[in-house]
Formats: C-alpha cells, sequence, structure tokens
C-alpha cells in the first residue's frame, strides 16, 4: 500500500512539474517573442485622397508610437476598393498586415458584387471602429428649397424633374441618396459620375440639383454661398455641424446613413494581438489632437470593442441588401 501511494505521488509530482515546465516554457516563448517587432503594413484599398485614406495616415503615426514599430501605409487602389482588400485577406494572419475596411468593401460589396474575392465575415478579423464621415444634403441654390420638408414637397410636385449626382453606382453617397429617395417616397433621376470631385463640381455649378456628400468639402461650399446645405445623414447631429438638423428631423423619419472605416486584421491573426492592437487604437482615438484632426477632415472618431464591429458590420450588410433590392439595383 505504501509503495502505491509513493508510486502515486511521484507520478503527481513529475506530471506537476511538467505541467509548470509547459505554463513556463509558454510564458517565455511568448516574452521571447513580443508584438510587434517589425514594421506593421496598413493597407488602403484606395487611391491617396479619400477619407480611407485620410483616416489611415491620420492614425498610423499615434499607432505606430503606441505599439513601437512603424505603421506604414499602402495604399492598393482599383475595382471599388476590391484590389487590396483581397490582398488584405491572403496576408498572413501574423498581425504584420491590417486593412481599413470601408463602408463599400465591407457593406456594400457584397450584395452588388456577383462574385466577390473575399468575404467581410468569412476572411477578416473586426479590430476596432476608426470613423465615420456624415454625408450632407446639399442643393443648388436654384432649388426652391430651404428644408429637407420643402425639398420633399418640391420633388413630389414635379416627380422625374430633379436629378442628383454621386460619385458613381453603388458609391456610399448613391445608396444614401437612393435611401433618402425611398424612404421620403419622391422620384428623381441619378446622374453616375466618376468620383466624388466630379459629381461635387457639377452640382455647384448646377448642372444637377442635388448631392448627399462629405460633410467637409459640401460645407466649405455651403458657407461661401455656392450650395444651401439642408441637413446631414446621420442618427444625430454632427459635431462637425450641429447647426445643421438631421435628415430623419426634417420629416424622413428614422432615416440615417453615413461613410464609415474601421480595422480589420486577416481572420485567423491571434486573439491576443487583436486585442493588443485594439487597447492601443482605443487610447490613440481618445487623443484631443487626433480627434480634432479628424474632424478637420469631416470624420468624426469612433472607437470600440472587436466584438462591437462584427456586429455592426452585420447589420451594414443585412441594412444594404435590403436597400439594394427594395431599389431594384441589379448585381454587377
Amino acid at each position: 500500500m505504501k509503495a502505491r501511494l509513493a508510486r502515486k505521488f511521484v507520478r503527481h509530482a513529475l506530471l506537476t512539474l511538467h505541467t509548470a515546465g509547459m505554463i513556463c516554457g509558454a510564458h517565455a516563448a511568448t516574452q521571447s517573442h513580443p508584438y510587434p517587432t517589425k514594421p506593421i503594413r496598413l493597407i488602403v484599398p484606395y487611391p491617396a485622397g479619400g477619407s480611407a485614406d485620410f483616416i489611415g495616415r491620420a492614425i498610423n503615426e499615434p499607432l505606430a508610437r503606441r505599439l513601437g514599430q512603424p505603421v506604414i501605409v499602402d495604399n492598393r487602389g482599383g475595382a471599388s476598393g476590391i484590389i487590396g482588400t483581397e490582398i488584405a485577406a491572403r496576408a498572413p494572419s501574423d498581425g504584420y498586415t491590417l486593412l481599413v475596411a470601408t463602408v463599400s468593401t465591407f457593406a456594400v460589396n457584397v450584395s452588388l458584387r456577383r462574385t466577390l474575392p473575399y468575404h467581410p465575415q468569412r476572411d477578416f478579423a473586426p479590430v476596432s471602429m476608426l470613423g465615420s464621415t456624415p454625408y450632407l444634403l446639399a442643393v443648388h441654390p436654384t432649388v426652391p428649397a430651404r428644408s429637407v420638408a420643402q425639398l420633399v414637397t418640391h420633388a413630389k410636385a414635379h416627380p422625374g424633374k430633379l436629378n442628383f449626382g454621386s460619385a458613381g453606382v453603388g458609391s456610399g453617397g448613391h445608396l444614401a441618396t437612393e435611401l433618402f429617395r425611398h424612404m421620403a417616397r419622391i422620384d428623381m433621376v441619378h446622374v453616375p459620375y466618376k468620383g466624388v470631385g466630379a459629381a461635387t463640381a457639377e452640382v455647384v455649378g448646377g448642372q444637377i440639383a442635388l448631392l448627399l456628400g462629405g460633410i467637409s468639402v459640401l460645407k466649405t461650399h455651403a458657407d461661401a454661398g455656392r450650395l444651401r446645405g439642408l441637413a446631414v445623414s446621420t442618427a444625430k447631429r454632427s459635431s462637425i455641424a450641429p447647426e445643421m438638423p438631421t435628415i430623419a428631423e426634417s420629416g424622413v423619419k428614422d432615416y440615417q446613413s453615413k461613410s464609415w472605416n474601421a480595422l480589420v486584421a486577416p481572420r485567423q491573426t491571434p486573439a491576443a494581438i487583436i486585442q493588443r492592437v485594439n487597447v492601443e487604437l482605443v487610447a490613440a482615438l481618445a487623443s484631443p489632437q487626433l480627434a480634432d484632426q479628424l474632424k478637420g477632415l469631416g470624420i468624426e472618431p469612433e472607437a470600440g470593442a472587436p466584438a462591437d464591429l462584427a456586429r455592426f458590420i452585420n447589420e451594414e450588410i443585412v441594412r444594404f441588401r435590403e436597400l439594394i433590392q427594395a431599389i431594384g439595383l441589379k448585381p454587377e
């Protein structure tokens, strides 16, 4: 009996030592390979100059300082953001490739493209929201409307006579305006352009009647009297233009839409790395200096947990799928 107890004690002691050794070994391995140990690539799936590029270049230095390694912006534009997003989806899941996700690449393209070489929910791990850009509903001064309610009344009195511009079929501004048209039950004609710059020039010149576009650019024209700003597209008033009412409070109940950007990583990126980047990013976005910089670009900083972003992306996919079906926009 004593011999059996002794053998049992020895086996238990050896097992305990082995387990402790494994734990210590894992801890030592973690300590010997901290993250990050080299530069991090931040893919922006658009050329320089857009909101995704602006926010990518605004956060890369603050995030680099907090992580202790350079964060290098890599613009990979083309095919409505699909090329750069696919590159990120196929990158190693080691934390050294991150992606700026957008409303187009992660919410619209899923329903608007027959085939897509990635899927937001299958191929990516959410890290955090970065920021959102309210749209401003602006009309040319010749349009006899000084409020959303007056615009809706005018459009209903002249069905098919008002035209609106966008950066192209399926762009964020296009779908935001289609949602407005659908919810207000008005008939307007869509005029797509090759980029928001061209659409803005046309509404300022009076070739089109109205535009739902980025608040920073359109507000500048509205302040100068070249356009008349009517309302912002977000659910609540924007801190960028707090004097502007929302479309929802101006007569189109429950309307809301916005452009947004978020940070994601390849799907199998370790949870510990996701958490580390999230913590540092949330802290960076809390900086008043960075917040002011983003607001100057028309971007309202937002940050949150990975689970919050995952839920938001799921909701956006459903929302845009329903809208695209409702307006009869066919997948390409």
